[in-house]
């Protein structure tokens, strides 16, 4: 009887905090009204926003009010944690869905496939960028720029502290640069903030108009790639803007402890940190063998092919999803190698998806690890380390383990993907590319993904985005906790 009322404490304080974060998200969802002064045009789109947030603070206000015993004293386990991302991310990206609904541009399927896209920081798109009011540019942006973020940890470690770890590694946030979790949460934000501040002013100097520099810093910084213009960053076709672009996706993807330890003049620390050596080996090695193979029988001239392999490489990688060409005349290899490099993605505790550079770097080094074994003494004891944002990390076996089940997970649920493509009748290299793009939360297409696009189409991506993002052991823990608790309170009740 007492583990039953504890157990509905502990739902009752969930549902106390989803409450917090859906509240949040109803004040975000009014942000876009602030171009209206510039746009007054757009006036009529305003109840598009304005319903849908009174909608949304009135129901979080409610789940926030949810009576809880101790809340103050209450931790929250990874489990616990997990829950509440999971419940929060799919009732605010339903509830953000309302405002392109409502104003008549998108129906649900393609609403959720937008809101999803611009929560996951992916930023594949099936809106016209073309027609699509400001507005509207505006509220995918903002939606990037939280979802980076990561909404849960930027709502909640604030008010709930050092108790909130569970909630903090939910959301992918393994390292912290503070020992107290609110202070690292309030300094990445600052960081953050600072960084879409200064990629706001650079593109303005560059000669992009304001709207674009405000949309693009924050797309750019959170990973994110949502553009105001339909061809991307090509649209401008200025190098300046693509170096620009270049570094904020290269900050977005690197981990915030990292940042960290740069900002603080730690500069050769930093460069020992595996992800950071692993991610410019990578880029350092694939960008001139894509250029000479590739590119250059394409673009011509070397300077032109180089400047392209950097920038879409580089996109890729990170996982932003930015582009300045189209891809429907690279050969296989190099559209290949940006499948390679989407899968893998950028750094951990960064707003960058895929598998993650530190997870493959680890793999990497442990089967450089296991063959140096069989070259050694049998008696010969040696323990194996990484460098890492956070200092010396010495690796255990069930450490790697937990890696290695981590790239089985991502590889099965990526082959699914494609195999539903091919049904659809995609060819196969396609098929690969816009799948690696939804599950990396990238961005890039080669025209698969469109309004017209089938609905099992659209709904593999929105279910592969969100796993990218989300992670599939969060969700997977999330879920089986939900169903193990409901299960143990209906046997309760029933024996009752």
């Amino acid at each position: 009887m007492l583990y039953i009322e504890q157990l509905k404490n502990r739902y009752r304080l969930i549902i106390s905090y989803v409450g917090i974060i859906i509240v949040g998200v109803g004040v975000i969802m009014l942000l876009p009204l602030l171009t209206l002064p510039f746009y007054p045009e757009e006036i009529s789109m305003t109840p598009y926003f304005v319903f849908p947030a009174l909608i949304t603070i009135t129901f979080g206000y409610f789940m926030k009010i949810v009576p809880v015993n101790n809340k103050e004293e209450t931790s929250l386990s990874l489990p616990e944690g997990g829950v509440i991302v999971v419940l929060a991310w799919f009732i605010m990206i339903v509830l953000s869905t309302l405002p392109f609904i409502m104003s008549g541009m998108l129906n649900f399927s393609q609403a959720m496939f937008e809101a999803v896209s611009g929560w996951t920081t992916t930023g594949l798109s099936v809106v016209d960028v073309t027609t699509a009011p400001k507005i509207i540019l505006m509220w995918r942006s903002i939606m990037q720029f939280f979802g980076g973020a990561g909404l849960a940890v930027v709502m909640l470690s604030a008010i709930i502290g050092p108790h909130g770890l569970g909630l903090y590694v939910a959301e992918g946030r393994t390292d912290k640069l503070l020992p107290s979790i609110a202070k690292s949460t309030k300094l990445i934000l600052s960081i953050y903030a600072s960084y879409v501040i200064a990629g706001i002013v650079l593109y303005t100097i560059a000669g992009m108009p304001i709207f674009d520099s405000i949309n693009h810093a924050m797309a750019a910084l959170s990973t994110g790639g949502f553009s105001t213009q339909a061809n991307s960053i090509g649209h401008y076709n200025s190098l300046a803007i693509e170096l620009i672009t270049i570094i904020l996706m290269f900050a977005g993807t690197t981990n915030f402890v990292a940042h960290y330890v740069l900002l603080r003049g730690r500069i050769r620390e930093f460069f020992r940190i595996g992800e950071v050596k692993f991610m410019l080996f990578l880029l350092g090695t694939l960008i001139p063998i894509v250029t000479f193979i590739s590119l250059r029988p394409i673009y011509g001239n070397l300077a032109e092919s180089f400047r392209v392999g950097v920038f879409e490489l580089t996109s890729a990688l990170s996982t932003t999803g930015f582009a300045i060409v189209e891809y429907n005349v690279w050969p296989a290899f190099a559209v290949f190698i940006m499948i390679v490099l989407m899968m893998i993605g950028g750094g951990t505790g960064s707003t960058a998806g895929g598998i993650k550079l530190y997870r493959v770097f680890l793999l990497f080094k442990s089967l450089v690890w296991n063959i140096k074994s069989y070259l050694q003494p049998k008696s010969l004891v040696e323990e194996h380390s990484i460098n890492r944002p956070d200092g010396k990390f010495y690796v255990s076996k069930s450490h790697i383990l937990e890696v290695a089940n981590f790239f089985f997970l991502v590889l099965v649920t990526y082959i699914i993907g494609v195999a539903i493509f091919l049904a659809h009748g995609y060819p196969l290299l396609d098929s690969m590319f816009e799948f690696a793009s939804s599950i990396g939360t990238v961005g890039l297409s080669v025209g698969i993904t469109s309004a017209s696009a089938p609905l099992g189409i659209m709904w593999t991506q929105i279910v592969g985005m969100i796993l990218g993002r989300l992670e599939f052991f969060v969700i997977f823990f999330a879920i089986i906790k939900m169903i193990k608790d409901s299960s143990f309170m209906i046997k309760y009740k029933n024996k009752a």
